[in-house]
């Protein structure tokens, strides 16, 4: 037996008395050494994801044992194989990952060099490749509907929409990886995530794209467990050209989901593959969510999505009128566009509750039936509590001017009132924390958090502001 041969297998013997049998075939039966130089040992490992479990979950050990063997000094690297078969990086060429057992930091950050050597028989078999699968044909689950033409640019999304074009002509090649899409409900996320997708696909036939909700995935992620099959679930989204996870913020408190995508997100970031995400706020406001997670969502570009302005609400309904084939008014048009201000996707029910009436009712499509359905509509609808409306309610309160929390003045009390106006923004609504500070007094996200954090500490230490909290919380809320 070779030396590097004699010197893993006595680590072997360690490590097998060490880690479950089940773990220990799965993990370091595949490895096979290949050489020592300068108390360097290099193990071949069948892929990327292979050797990031290793360093998550081994590397205490393998120092260990490495050093027992070898010395203090001794020294540890991997060759990364790409099976053949795999198609996971899209190259054929092996690739020689080198790093020192001593620290164990952001793979991001390691040093990485690409060797070319030949493919033989012998190559170390990747036990995550399912037998005869080489080119994954799957229903990529988009919408074809929410195309790019369909999606209407305006002030409100035309940043996040400038992003997708360019994602979609050069997938997993600009700086936007991942796309990290956020914004209340109703404003276009998974729209445009399709249409980024659809896009793709016209120009990039060959890629494997893939839309997939992140409750399908956790769905996806127990029954693999259940099954048996885990390692074919993780190979699976290893070889997907462009994943788009939509709501990503039901990840919060699922641990095992989240390690498992964390490696996907890895494994798929250092391929150079495309990952675009969605969600209902941005990574700095997220709950729930592992911090190493978080810190990759935001290596991309993060892009929100505001509610329309005017303009671009009748634009969206200007274009699904001439969609579906019918005429309205211009001035119906303007009032459906003025009167449902929250979300698109309220605003194209808006159109469809007056095109329904119209139709059962027989009945021409005039002004008068809009004003109709829009009473009924509100009447019906829960009142939505505005920023707005908090600031006033907040100033009435407290017998301050409305427009004072828009000044820069530093007085206590106009500070302590601009806070829980805040606070409440934050409690009562689903806007960013960006969009309530640019709301209320042309903030930052981190003034308003803190602004939230101060009302928070003053609740739990002074009772009487804990009072007038209190009673500013019913009136809010009953007026």
């Amino acid at each position: 037996m070779s030396k590097h041969g004699e010197v893993w297998s006595s680590c072997l013997k360690i490590i097998r008395d060490n880690v479950p049998a089940a773990s220990y075939k799965t993990w370091f039966e595949p490895i096979v050494p290949v050489k020592i130089e300068n108390k360097i040992l290099t193990i071949q490992v069948p892929s990327p994801f292979f050797y990031e479990y290793l360093e998550e979950q081994y590397i205490d050990i393998l120092r260990k044992t490495i050093r027992k063997e070898l010395g203090i000094e001794a020294k540890l690297e991997y060759s990364v194989v790409m099976d053949n078969s795999a198609m996971v990086a899209g190259t054929q060429t092996p690739t020689t990952v080198k790093f020192p057992t001593q620290s164990k930091g952001d793979l991001k950050n390691r040093p990485i060099s690409v060797s070319t050597q030949p493919s033989g028989e012998n190559q170390i078999k990747n036990p995550f490749i399912i037998p005869g699968l080489k080119k994954l044909q799957i229903d990529p689950q988009l919408n074809s509907d929410n195309s790019f033409s369909n999606f209407i640019e305006g002030d409100c999304n035309r940043l996040a929409r400038s992003a997708g074009l360019a994602i979609a002509n050069n997938p997993g090649k600009t700086a936007f990886n991942p796309l990290f899409i956020y914004g209340n409900s109703g404003l276009g996320k998974t729209h445009l995530a399709h249409a980024i997708g659809i896009e793709v696909k016209e120009q990039y036939p060959d890629k494997v794209v893939l839309y997939v909700s992140a409750v399908h995935f956790q769905n996806q992620f127990v029954d693999a467990i259940k099954n048996n099959s885990k390692n074919d679930f993780l190979h699976f989204y290893q070889m997907i050209d462009v994943l788009i996870i939509d709501d990503v913020h039901d990840f919060a408190g699922k641990e095992k989901t989240q390690d498992t995508f964390f490696h996907i997100f890895n494994h798929l970031h250092q391929t150079g593959k495309q990952l675009i995400l969605t969600s209902d706020k941005a990574p700095v406001e997220l709950q729930g969510l592992e911090q190493r997670l978080l810190s990759r969502f935001k290596w991309g570009l993060s892009a929100d999505l505001q509610a329309p302005d005017l303009e671009t609400r009748i634009a969206i309904l200007q274009k699904k009128i001439y969609n579906d084939g019918i005429n309205i008014p211009d001035d119906v048009v303007e009032y459906l566009a003025s009167n449902i201000t929250a979300n698109i996707r309220e605003l194209e029910g808006g159109l469809i509750s007056l095109l329904a009436q119209a139709t059962l009712n027989r009945k021409e499509i005039t002004l008068d039936l809009a004003r109709q359905m829009i009473n009924k509509l509100v009447k019906n609808t829960r009142r939505e509590i505005s920023i707005d409306y908090i600031q006033k309610k907040v100033c009435e309160y407290f017998s301050l001017p409305t427009d004072v929390l828009q000044t820069k003045t530093r007085k206590r009390e106009i500070v302590q009132a601009r806070q829980i106006a805040m606070f409440f923004s934050k409690s009562m609504t689903k806007a960013s924390l960006s969009s309530i500070g640019s709301i209320i007094g042309g903030k930052d996200h981190a003034t308003v958090l803190h602004a939230c954090k101060t009302v928070s500490n003053l609740i739990e230490t002074d009772k009487q502001f804990r009072g007038q909290i209190e009673e500013l919380e019913k009136k809010i809320k009953t007026s």
